[in-house]
């Protein structure tokens, strides 16, 4: 299997998730550069840098992504480097100069995650307009149609209802072609056509198989709609993994982190979060149907099942390959053991797995849990 590795960069405190449990990891530009340099050599292709910019559910200390992101590329040779970025906080020109100044300086490595936003606070504390949730995805549909343009013609006019580009040059291009990877998150309908419109990545929050089959499914279906080829889309999938020598260490852990969550500030995010979903014309938003239990990840990386030995990781992996997913976003516990450990145990196996995506792009019907034990007693 081909199924490419991210991992978040904890490059916010408090760790992946909302617990008092103790979690070895930090938020230091130190600590991230071995971080990095260390997922590199262990299989990992990319690194997403958070976009956090004040102090929420935890969240005390921040680096802002973009200059971390920078920073890591000067000392790392392999991994592509994701910066998710906020329209609205930023304006697309500068963004698409930005970043094609980092692709250059790192060699094709620069990549960014358009954020539409969720956090009212952080806009409203800069003195920005927060918008309604639909008119938030129609401004980073125009950020993300700015930055391809800017990145593919020689002098670049748009004229939208967020931003005007007057016949602006940018030079030197992204070494890229054609542009820098955009990846983008969301859960409801307007994330998905803006999904099948103009992005290259759709990052999907935690959920099951079937779930995430009916999510790729019908986003192909909208690409095609819109004249789009449905392969020109990939997907990703957040996953908070725990991989331990037995399945029952793996479970003891993820209840030791519920056991001491923070409730406090996991009922404080998941109200801010289900009012941002409840703006949404349909009422539906990315966290919709989470509990409390599974906002102690803040993107439901629970939900995904990478929990247990290697070997059932990397099974249940293969499955969500099977259905499209392109891509796996791995949180971790303890990002300073379980990082290098889930690259020298799982990844290998993953990638000696056959896999079963289909070549004509459609998505097919999978006994997820079947599947499942298939490939642990195969392994």
């Amino acid at each position: 299997m081909d199924v490419k590795f991210a991992y978040w960069v904890p490059n916010v405190s408090g760790g992946l998730v909302v617990s008092n449990l103790p979690q070895r990891t930090d938020w230091t530009f130190e600590y991230n550069q071995w971080l990095a340099q260390t997922a590199e050599e262990v299989g990992f292709d990319y690194a997403l840098s958070q976009a956090r910019f004040f102090a929420s559910y935890g969240a005390e200390f921040q680096i802002e992504a973009l200059t971390l992101t920078a920073a890591l590329a000067a000392v790392t040779k392999k991994i592509t480097l994701i910066s998710a970025l906020h329209p609205g906080l930023w304006h697309p020109g500068v963004i698409a100069k930005s970043i094609a100044s980092l692709d250059q300086i790192s060699q094709r490595r620069a990549a960014v995650n358009i954020v539409s936003g969720w956090f009212k606070g952080e806009f409203t504390g800069y003195g920005e307009p927060w918008l309604d949730h639909d008119e938030r995805y129609r401004r980073s549909e125009e950020f993300i149609r700015v930055l391809k343009g800017m990145w593919t013609e020689e002098e670049f006019t748009f004229k939208g209802d967020f931003y005007r580009i007057n016949g602006a040059p940018l030079k030197p291009k992204p070494v890229r072609k054609p542009h820098p990877p955009i990846f983008q998150g969301g859960n409801s309908k307007a994330a998905r056509q803006m999904a099948a419109r103009v992005s290259d990545w759709y990052f999907m929050n935690g959920n099951s198989v079937e779930k995430v089959s009916e999510q790729i499914e019908e986003i192909r279906a909208l690409a095609k709609e819109n004249g789009r080829d449905p392969n020109e889309i990939s997907f990703g999938l957040n996953a908070f993994v725990i991989s331990r020598p037995t399945e029952e260490e793996a479970r003891a852990t993820l209840r030791d982190i519920i056991a001491h969550a923070d409730r406090e500030a996991v009922e404080g995010f998941a109200s801010q979060v289900k009012h941002a979903g409840q703006a949404s014309p349909e009422k539906q938003g990315m966290w919709a149907e989470s509990g409390f239990e599974d906002l102690v990840q803040y993107n439901d990386g629970f939900k995904t099942g990478l929990i247990g030995t290697p070997e059932q990781i990397a099974a249940r992996i293969a499955v969500y390959e099977a259905v499209g997913v392109d891509l796996i976003l791995c949180g971790f516990l303890h990002f300073t053991d379980d990082l290098p450990a889930f690259g020298q145990d799982v990844i290998p196996l993953v990638r000696d797995l056959p896999s079963q995506k289909a070549t004509d792009g459609k998505v097919p019907s999978v006994d997820s849990a079947a599947r499942e034990r298939e490939l642990v007693t195969a392994g």
